[in-house]
């Protein structure tokens, strides 16, 4: 144990916020190096009663009603900002300010604009330290990025093993849009690329940019939108939730479903699908991976394996085979309580890595995890998103990623 102490805080807690939340209070029950002691501090929510159910679930001592508290709190060191996108820039300008370590969930911003802003807070503010000398961090969420089986196939493309990646096919397909009747919430606001493309496709984007490297063009680019408008709910909407509504209604102003293809560093073709209207998938990742060599794919729903099929076996008994986690996959030892072969993986455990990896970037712990992405790092995956937008803006045209 560190001595070192830090005192954390969320904003926001709706569905991503409690994942933070349950991510903090587990950060110091994964892996073995010297790490700080951890104080729940605050939970913030406009929905005071939302963030008193969230603080007693995960332990956290107090609640507020308002971000601007938990900037005035002297005692927090460390924020994770899980809110609506829009809010992010302002969030984390005036915790910034007041001293505080940023980990901002994922897509960065609402606009491009906003992620380029959070940028030039990152340069300035990365020059400035905290109470206690630290410098200031800056991270966005990439929480898949933290997936065991995901990282058994990167060290395998990173190995050489698929000989040069030649094809990268992703989905992501979700139903919480499905129900017309779908109350009116902050997912269904701001221009083209902020909707499906944004929520679900900022992680898919980045798991394929951490196992091919950065997306260089995009191309064929199609969106669309089922449901042209929604109605106005007459309650608080709490994460994909539903609420009664009224008969007012408005525009829906991004999409609900969309296709693309790109080209990686690595010479990949990357395929994406995605969408927030796939009856009957309440959450499906999936990633596929082929080269002459070798071929690997992991599906989200079932993220304790993987399945992986090269020329190991003789001819008569090749194909896929189904990789169980082991005590030889990336991260996988240490990461939970019982981490013995085939007990399994929840997607929650990638919330306490992440925590513990933020964390250890604001102590100066060093256990060999990964850094949490950067505000840049944000901004690029919202460079693509812009690509993406602009060519099925031009019917499909190759749009090079700024």
């Amino acid at each position: 144990m560190s001595d070192q102490r830090f005192s954390v805080a969320v904003i926001g807690a709706g569905m991503a916020g409690r994942a933070h939340a349950y991510g903090y209070r587990q950060a110091g029950s994964v892996f073995d190096s010297s790490f700080p002691d951890v104080r729940l501090a605050a939970i913030a929510d406009m929905n005071v009663e939302l963030g008193q159910d969230t603080a007693r679930r995960y332990g956290f001592e107090k609640t507020y009603s308002d971000w601007t508290e938990v900037a005035q709190d002297p005692e927090i060191d460390a924020v994770s900002v899980v809110v609506g996108n829009a809010l992010h820039l302002p969030i984390a300008k005036g915790l910034l300010e007041a001293g505080k370590h940023v980990l901002c969930e994922k897509p960065l911003a609402g606009t491009l604009e906003d992620a380029e802003a959070m940028v030039e807070l990152e340069k300035e503010y990365g020059q400035k330290t905290d109470a206690a000398g630290r410098p200031l961090v800056t991270s966005v969420g990439y929480t898949v990025r933290r997936m065991p089986a995901l990282n058994a196939i990167k060290q395998k493309i990173d190995s050489g093993d698929f000989g040069p990646v030649t094809n990268f096919i992703s989905t992501y397909l979700c139903d919480y849009s499905c129900d017309e009747k779908a109350p009116m919430s902050w997912r269904y606001k701001g221009g083209p690329g902020s909707g499906a493309l944004g929520d679900l496709g900022s992680h898919v984007i980045d798991t394929g940019e951490y196992l091919n490297g950065p997306v260089t063009s995009v191309r064929g680019a199609y969106m669309d939108t089922i449901y042209k408008q929604r109605h106005l709910p007459l309650g608080a909407v709490v994460g994909h939730g539903h609420v009664e509504v009224s008969d007012e209604v408005e525009p829906v102003e991004n999409e609900d479903f969309l296709t693309f293809t790109c080209t990686f560093a690595n010479g990949a073709v990357g395929t994406y699908t995605i969408s927030r209207v796939a009856f009957g998938t309440p959450n499906s990742q999936t990633y596929h991976v082929v080269g002459p060599r070798a071929q690997a794919s992991f599906d989200i729903t079932k993220p304790g394996e993987y399945m992986y099929d090269d020329a190991q076996a003789a001819p008569d008994t090749r194909g896929q085979r189904r990789v169980i986690l082991n005590g030889d996959t990336p991260l996988y030892p240490n990461s939970c309580a019982m981490d013995a072969p085939g007990v399994g993986w929840n997607y929650n455990d990638n919330f306490a890595i992440q925590a513990r990896a933020f964390l250890e970037q604001v102590s100066g712990t060093q256990s060999g995890l990964a850094p949490c992405g950067s505000f840049a790092e944000g901004l690029h995956t919202l460079s693509i998103i812009q690509a993406i937008a602009e060519s099925a803006e031009q019917s499909g045209a190759e749009v090079a990623v700024r």
